[in-house]
């Protein structure tokens, strides 16, 4: 009995799966900008990947198996936010054009793609000062 539901949990996990890629892939195609089509590829794919991990690591009768899987979906759920946020990142500082249909861009006017700093809303510039290191040394 138990390989039975052993076996339709892997199934449903699978198709869920399957059906997650197949989103993902279809919002990378139909997606208007690159920051849409990332969050497409970096959400769906996750998703999808993990649980497919998640149906070979229910459906394995070998421990050594499911702790790979079980670790493949670990390094996948914390590289792919990661990766998404550099290549967003990145689309930005080069200058990416944003859908036509975008409402608002929260970040314009508040980014130097100089420097590749951040400043907030109504704050000053901070200018370093001589003599104030990290460790309180003369620069």
């Amino acid at each position: 009995m138990t390989g039975i539901i052993q076996e339709s949990i892997s199934i449903i996990l699978l198709l869920i799966g399957v059906l997650l890629l197949m989103i993902a892939g279809i919002g990378i195609v139909r997606m208007p900008d690159i920051f849409l089509r990332m969050s497409a590829a970096s959400k769906a794919s996750s998703l999808g990947a993990g649980c497919v991990l998640l149906s070979v690591a229910v459906s394995a009768a070998d421990i050594a198996v499911t702790a790979r899987a079980l670790a493949g979906l670990l390094f996948l759920l914390l590289t792919a936010p990661v990766a998404a946020h550099m290549i967003g990142r990145a689309a930005y500082m080069i200058g990416a054009p944003l859908w036509k249909g975008t409402m608002v861009d929260e970040l314009k006017g508040h980014y130097d793609t100089r420097r590749h700093t951040l400043s907030g809303i109504g704050a000053q510039p901070v200018q370093p000062r001589r003599g104030t290191g990290p460790l309180g040394d003369k620069s």
